[in-house]
């Protein structure tokens, strides 16, 4: 019972895992008592405050996507990263728990003995990861303490790999080395951002857009997110139909009334969200030296997609959009190969696409975000599709993982595990060694000495 407290309810709550990673950083810096009360309780408010603003914004999103669905009439597979896990949880949940302690002990490791050195703290991704490694090795044959090893050397290895490629971007975005990306959609944004610096220019950010004096108030990113929702809840409203709204949705309410204000409640949970960041990183950057400078020297945490989210608030919106418009295009796409119709949630398209418009506007500025979050978009239709027959009965439950990494390391895992189940300890080995081998080659980061 004791353990089950620990993993469950402790590593197993987000907010709890980083307000403990703050606590033993201002700990170890022997900080005041005070200052360790206000910091560990800012980081963890920080977190649930982000995780509120989350909140509103899926709220707002479901509302949406129930009226596009009645509109449009689309059905297929939609997916949901807390979905499907909560469905792999009744047969995988000791073995998702166990790699998921495994792996952040892993992570240390390896952030410990090479130049990766990341501390990855977004604690429901390592979850999300977890729970897919388990599902995809027990369907490749792995079981009991073969598969917790295997599958916790291979979250560990991912929860430096996948910071440390976006890393060079990340430094562009915030203006500092002090933070890195803890997100599992990485393969998707850095190609967002090749995209990005492909076909635009950075110098022309979605930052600097020219705004007329007469539409200044647009410079206010609570008002222009408030603005582009509500035409878009007016039209999918009017094409769901009065009726429909009324009776279903609304209690009642004028559909039009309705719309204008969960519009405006999808705009009120950004701005919770970034009030949230803002105090996450305020608090959790400085904790974070005390591991850095004792545990794991020169070490960054690794934080949530939102992180990013304060420093280009129009390549959010800009991001969302195209990633969802590609989401859209795809469903006519991928039955044209056999593939079954992934429905674009809204979840994934907004803090994903949100996340690549981001990373493709520091790139390729305007038109970088444009583009590179629309490939990102298609990126993330397709990479569901295809993990879909690769999931065993997970599969059939009408959802699936929607972050690209998700699908990357699925699709290898598992088509590994269907040529050669044996190889796949090779490959997960591999996946493990590749941070000591480029340590060994490159040499370990040197750690600025300040006076």
């Amino acid at each position: 019972m004791f353990l089950n407290i620990i993993m469950k309810d402790i590593l197993g709550t987000p907010a709890i895992l980083i307000g403990l990673f703050a606590l033993i950083g201002l700990l170890v810096q022997k900080k005041e008592s005070s200052e360790v009360i206000s910091g560990t309780l800012k980081t963890i408010m920080g977190f649930v405050i982000l995780g509120a603003g989350a909140g509103v914004i899926v709220g707002s999103l479901g509302i949406f996507g129930q009226m596009f669905d009645h509109a449009f009439g689309i059905k297929g597979v939609i997916p949901n990263n807390e979905s499907i896990v909560a469905l792999a949880q009744k047969t995988l949940g000791k073995e998702t728990a166990l790699i998921m302690v495994v792996g952040m002990l892993v992570n240390i490791f390896i952030a410990k003995f090479t130049r990766f050195k990341y501390i990855f703290l977004t604690g429901h991704h390592t979850l999300f990861m977890a729970c897919l490694i388990s599902a995809i090795l027990s369907v490749g044959g792995l079981n009991s303490s073969g598969l917790i090893i295997a599958g916790g050397i291979t979250l560990g290895s991912l929860m430096v790999l996948s910071p440390a490629m976006m890393q060079k971007f990340t430094k562009e975005i915030t203006g500092s080395d002090d933070l890195a990306l803890g997100h599992f959609g990485s393969a998707a944004y850095l190609v967002a951002a090749f995209v990005g610096k492909l076909v635009g220019d950075k110098s022309h950010s979605t930052e600097t857009i020219n705004v007329p004096k007469k539409f200044s108030f647009l410079r206010d990113t609570s008002v222009s997110i408030s603005l582009t929702m509500t035409i878009l809840y007016f039209v999918v409203a009017l094409f769901a139909g009065k009726s429909f709204v009324e009776t279903n949705l609304s209690a009642g309410s004028n559909y039009i009334v309705f719309s204008f204000l969960k519009a405006i409640e999808f705009a009120a949970g950004v701005y919770i969200v970034l009030a949230g960041v803002r105090m996450l990183i305020a608090e959790i950057v400085p904790a974070f030296k005390g591991i850095a400078d004792r545990v794991v020297p020169n070490a960054k945490p690794a934080l949530d997609c939102p992180a990013v989210f304060p420093f280009a608030p129009n390549a959010v919106i800009i991001g969302f959009l195209s990633s969802f418009v590609a989401g859209l295009i795809s469903i006519f796409i991928l039955p044209l190969f056999g593939l079954s119709v992934i429905v674009p949630g809204l979840i994934p398209h907004f803090f994903c696409g949100a996340t690549a418009g981001v990373y493709a506007n520091a790139t390729g500025g305007r038109r970088g975000a444009v583009i590179g979050s629309f490939v990102h978009g298609l990126i993330i239709s397709i990479l569901p599709a295809l993990l879909l027959p690769l999931l065993g009965n997970l599969g059939f439950e009408g959802t699936t993982f929607g972050d690209a990494d998700f699908g990357v390391v699925g699709i290898t895992l598992g088509s590994v595990a269907k040529f050669n189940s044996t190889l796949l300890y090779g490959v997960m080995l591999a996946l493990f060694a590749l941070p000591f081998i480029i340590t060994f080659i490159k040499g370990p980061v040197e750690i600025e000495v300040k006076p």
